[in-house]
């Protein structure tokens, strides 16, 4: 996933400091997401991975809260519906692990993914939430995840 993040970011313009790229997770997602309440998962296309996505605790929020993070697919992955599917399957997971709100940080020009996020239910925030230390991203968004199903 790290290439996949590496390869992803700066598509987008989002290379340099302020910005999940530079998250030492990044080199240690197998240890980032073994720690209780958080996951992430792969998608897979032809045995290749191709994108993924996850749940954690959001840094400097209540235990209420957590941050989807992470979630990044190649050219090849994106409009195929796998980006949908993994959100629900996010949104699905932190339910079960007790999260009441969801949080996520974008930005201007990742245009398609801001639409999937708004489809499932996410609104728009006016400022940032937590303390994730990505001071690049300029558009936030949280879900309430005591409803029913979004994203339909």
């Amino acid at each position: 996933m790290a290439e996949i993040i590496r390869t992803v970011m700066p598509e987008f313009g989002a290379s340099g400091p302020g910005f999940a790229i530079m998250d030492p997770e990044v080199d240690a997602m197998t240890a980032a997401y073994s720690v209780p309440r958080s996951v992430y998962y792969v998608v897979e296309a032809d045995g290749r991975v191709v994108g993924g996505g996850g749940v954690g605790p959001l840094a400097g929020a209540d235990a209420t809260v957590c941050e989807l993070r992470k979630m990044y697919f190649l050219k090849e992955a994106r409009g195929t519906g796998a980006g949908k599917s993994l959100l629900l399957q996010c949104i699905a997971a932190a339910r079960s692990l007790g999260y009441r709100t969801m949080y996520l940080e974008t930005l201007t020009g990742m245009d398609a993914a801001r639409a999937v996020y708004e489809k499932a239910g996410f609104a728009r925030l006016d400022a940032a939430m937590g303390t994730t230390g990505h001071f690049g991203c300029n558009r936030f968004y949280a879900l309430a995840l005591e409803g029913e199903r979004e994203g339909s």
